[in-house]
């Protein structure tokens, strides 16, 4: 099928209204991150852009290993792993806004160390008690450790204000 030069020009004129139409619309369009309030429990809204949190760093992902465990380097990894992808699966259902917005941020990750399970216990309260999503991963028990062993907490993705009151105290692994 062979178009003519005018309706060549009209689709072509049709697809640029569109397009500048979307811009438009898009740029009218109020996102909203909810991010957890630590002072409240709740969650605050906050008015965004695309670039808001994007160059800012303001959302991470804390990783925290027990060092009593003696787990070997492959294992404390694939512990690392089970967190972050527990604590992301979890965020994709309750808030994927912030979720994206982590990603955005290039999906900040820190992973420092605790000493027992105590004080991994601890963390995780904290954490939730903060309105942040943890996901404290229990061993299986194939391997090195004892089945059902609490080896590594994740914390977040979330604002690093918060994620710092519970980590922040913590070393680096």
């Amino acid at each position: 099928m062979k178009l003519d030069r005018d309706t060549v020009t009209t689709l072509a004129f049709g697809i640029g209204i569109g397009v500048a139409i979307g811009w438009v619309l898009r740029s009218r369009v109020r996102r909203v991150l909810r991010i957890p309030n630590g002072r409240t429990g709740g969650t605050e809204e906050i008015d965004l852009t695309d670039d808001d949190l994007a160059d800012s760093g303001e959302i991470k992902m804390v990783i925290v290993a027990r060092m009593d465990l003696k787990m070997g380097k492959g294992k404390i990894a694939a512990q690392c792993c089970h967190a972050s992808v527990g604590c992301l699966d979890k965020l994709s259902h309750t808030n994927p806004m912030l979720l994206q917005q982590w990603r955005m941020c290039g999906q900040p990750k820190v992973v420092v160390k605790t000493d027992n399970e105590e004080s991994l216990i601890e963390l995780s309260k904290r954490a939730m008690s903060l309105g942040l999503t943890t996901s404290l991963i229990r061993d299986a028990g194939r391997t090195q450790i004892a089945a059902g062993s609490r080896t590594v907490l994740g914390v977040g993705p979330g604002p690093s204000s918060l994620v710092d009151q519970v980590t922040g105290h913590l070393k680096l692994y």
